[in-house]
């Protein structure tokens, strides 16, 4: 595993220290729908239960020489009916120790294809009908340029590195130089998610986000339903997906 990827894989083992919670691009599925938890993304398939911590750190060096840190720590599951839950926690700085406010809890059931956002401060809870959409394979851009890392084992489990880098040019990135923005996997084919993700733009910083306290059993099935005494709302069909044409061209993230 390279250096820079032991380093930040070491903040992740150094997790498990924190306080504990209660309870496509190559290499990774195709999704109806996934859950996900600011950049780890995992697909709501049936058969592979799990719960695990999603812990996320930010990095950002400033004009002055100075550098920021921040850091989070957020709960993610699936069950064995492919039920996903997971958290959105606020970002704390590096000093802070102990669980970050909960901000939200997102959950999507496949089988009714329900997708729930529950407020716990509000005690609200909003759900929307996701329709299923096509599976569009990925279309290798000759932008991106792919180097294979070999695999490593992570929380037990094997798991397959690829660094994806691209450059965004001088006139694009808003700098007057050209930008290499650079993106690091590390996938289980086990567990069907990546296991470790880094990302890395000169702009905005460096940010890594890794799976830790990891376990391989059913997870509550409570987990995946709306406390009791919470509103429920009903927002709708979600608006239909712009064409092609009109996104913006796709960043080498999955």
């Amino acid at each position: 595993m390279p250096r820079e990827t032991l380093r930040f894989a070491a903040i992740f083992a150094a997790s498990l220290l924190a306080p504990s919670l209660q309870m496509p691009a190559q290499g990774v599925p195709p999704q109806e729908h996934a859950g996900f938890v600011n950049g780890i993304t995992f697909s709501s398939i049936p058969g592979v239960p799990f719960s695990a911590t999603a812990v996320l750190e930010y990095q950002r060096d400033w004009p002055d020489g100075s550098t920021s840190i921040r850091r989070t720590i957020n709960l993610i599951a699936r069950d064995s009916q492919g039920r996903t839950h997971n958290e959105t926690r606020r970002l704390m700085p590096e000093y802070f120790h102990g669980s970050p406010e909960l901000i939200s809890v997102h959950l999507f059931d496949p089988i009714t294809r329900i997708r729930t956002i529950y407020n716990p401060t509000l005690h609200t809870a909003h759900q929307q009908f996701v329709p299923e959409t096509p599976k569009i394979p990925a279309i290798p851009s000759p932008l991106i340029h792919e180097q294979d890392l070999g695999t490593t084992a992570l929380n037990g489990l094997p798991a397959k590195g690829t660094r994806r880098t691209f450059t965004v040019s001088a006139s694009a990135s808003g700098t007057g130089s050209p930008v290499e923005i650079e993106d690091e996997y590390w996938y289980s084919e086990d567990l069907q998610m990546n296991l470790l993700v880094r990302h890395s733009d000169p702009r905005t910083g460096v940010q890594t986000i890794g799976i830790s306290n990891l376990k391989r059993e059913e997870p509550p099935a409570t987990m995946f339903q709306v406390p009791q005494g919470y509103r429920i709302f009903d927002v709708g069909p979600p608006a239909p997906a712009s064409p092609a044409s009109e996104k913006p061209p796709a960043q080498p993230i999955p």
